[in-house]
């Protein structure tokens, strides 16, 4: 799961940032308010911290930003300005959930579950399914028909967009986004390295579901046979 974190306090970030990977989530850092409006507004998020307090955009305005772009993504705002008009302020922009700083790293954690425990999110202790597949996001395996290929983690967050996705065409920019972020620097044969991995796992496991390719878009998974 990728969280996008934006925490003007460079110290602050890089700390939650590790303590947030400890806990088995990736994590992308913004440190000012405009900058970090190109990346809320790239749909490879499953969640987003977001301080109330940023340089240059304030985070309420960042938030509406985000919804008026239909951006659905989960939000928590932190702030250290913790009272109910606050509270009020952020919740009416399209906040999920509020906490106050400073805060405890176990509380936000638990704060971070309960969001993406809910059925608009994937909870990682469920499988996805589609078709014949099963994934299982905690465990990174696919399976089907009884046989289980296990996953390396660029191939596990490709799979994972897939199944959220069966049946829809996801462009490469997404993908490269989901994978590496959306300031990864990798070659573009990368992708094509990956899907070519995935298509391989999907044969061994005699799977009806494949990976097509969507000339000039990206790519697709769906029912092959």
């Amino acid at each position: 799961m990728r969280i996008l974190l934006i925490e003007d306090d460079q110290q602050l970030c890089q700390a939650l940032k590790l303590q947030l990977e400890h806990a088995g989530y990736q994590v992308d850092c913004v440190y000012h308010g405009a900058d970090a409006v190109y990346y809320a507004l790239q749909p490879v998020y499953d969640l987003m911290i977001l301080d109330r307090m940023l340089p240059g955009l304030d985070g309420l305005s960042l938030l509406r930003l985000i919804r008026e772009n239909q951006i659905q993504t989960p939000v928590i705002v932190a702030t250290a300005v913790d009272t109910v008009q606050e509270r009020i302020a952020g919740l009416d922009g399209g906040a999920d959930d509020y906490i106050g700083k400073p805060y405890d790293m176990e509380e936000l954690l638990a704060r971070v579950r309960a969001l993406v425990r809910r059925p608009a999110a994937i909870d990682p202790a469920k499988l996805l399914t589609y078709g014949d597949l099963e994934y299982n996001v905690q465990s990174h395996e696919l399976s089907a028909h009884g046989k289980r290929q296990q996953l390396s983690r660029r191939e596990a967050l490709l799979m994972e967009y897939f199944m959220q996705n069966p049946e829809k065409t996801l462009a490469r920019n997404l993908l490269f986004g989901r994978v590496w972020g959306p300031d990864g620097l990798v070659e573009d044969g990368n992708l094509d390295t990956y899907i070519y991995y995935l298509r391989k796992h999907l044969r061994t496991l005699k799977s009806e579901a494949g990976i097509s390719t969507v000339h000039g878009l990206g790519y697709r998974l769906e029912k092959t046979v």
